[in-house]
């Protein structure tokens, strides 16, 4: 979920260790105005106050207004980026969460997780791991001419156990850079107000459909009682005329496209 011009201007105030009196004394801005422009009933903001607050924080406008997510790079080339069209198609298409993907690539393990990778795709740690692997069985293979063990001699079986499978062997450190990311990141977001919903607004609309249900029931009776049920409203009271205007409404819904929220910020 996309912060809010509020959010945007405390994060910032609060990322850089300042006070409202102390921000009013850098900018030469009023400590009133700058409460105002944090606070929940927040009106509006003037140019001056956007340009001056933009330029002591070192971001664009357009990131204070909530018309990017990037602060410090707004004209970047997408050549420098080296993205493919099917890269910036993806990242066009909704289909995936742009600001979570930021957060992946921008942790300080992202970069050991894509050396792994590279190395296991380019067939690098395989060419490596079949050396260590064509030593052990020269040595294992000397042994067994020298002294003819049995199958079940401990030192024959430490040789054995030593040949490696490469392909598991990388998929597995692949997996574990992967695990450790992941788990930072959830940490990160553990406090915000969509990563644990309270309630499950997709199993409230099952339930609601399947005690509207009857053989001469309104196909569309269940999308609209679920949505007085999250209104708090009582279905059976609205009027043929309020239940045609929710009608609808309820059409242009989000909630009953998208069941289940996304994350966001609390």
């Amino acid at each position: 979920m996309a912060l809010t011009i509020q959010e945007r201007l405390k994060d910032l105030r609060v990322e850089y260790g300042l006070t409202l009196e102390q921000l009013a004394e850098q900018t030469h801005l009023s400590k009133s105005a700058l409460g105002s422009y944090e606070a929940d009933d927040f009106k509006d903001i003037s140019h001056y106050a956007l340009i001056k607050l933009a330029k002591f924080y070192g971001v664009t406008a357009d990131y204070l207004l909530g018309l990017t997510e990037t602060k410090n790079h707004p004209n970047a080339d997408l050549a420098d980026l080296r993205l493919s069209d099917d890269m910036i198609e993806l990242l066009k298409s909704g289909l995936v969460d742009n600001s979570l993907l930021c957060e992946l690539a921008a942790h300080p393990d992202f970069p050991r997780l894509m050396a792994d990778l590279e190395i296991y795709v380019n067939g690098v740690a395989t060419r490596q791991v079949q050396g260590a692997n064509a030593i052990v069985d020269a040595v294992s293979a000397t042994i067994m001419k020298q002294h003819n063990p049995g199958l079940t001699d401990p030192q024959l079986r430490q040789l054995i156990a030593a040949h490696i499978d490469d392909d598991s062997f990388c998929r597995y450190v692949i997996q574990q850079d992967i695990n450790g990311i992941a788990l930072d990141l959830r940490e990160a977001h553990r406090d915000d107000f969509f990563s644990v919903p309270e309630d499950n607004p997709l199993k409230g609309f099952l339930q609601v459909a399947d005690e509207a249900a009857s053989e001469d029931s309104d196909p569309e009776q269940a999308p609209l009682a679920f949505i007085c049920k999250r209104l708090k409203l009582n279905y059976k009271k609205l009027s043929d005329e309020e239940k045609k205007w929710l009608k609808k409404i309820a059409k242009k819904s989000d909630l009953l496209k998208n069941p289940n929220p996304k994350r966001g910020r609390k």
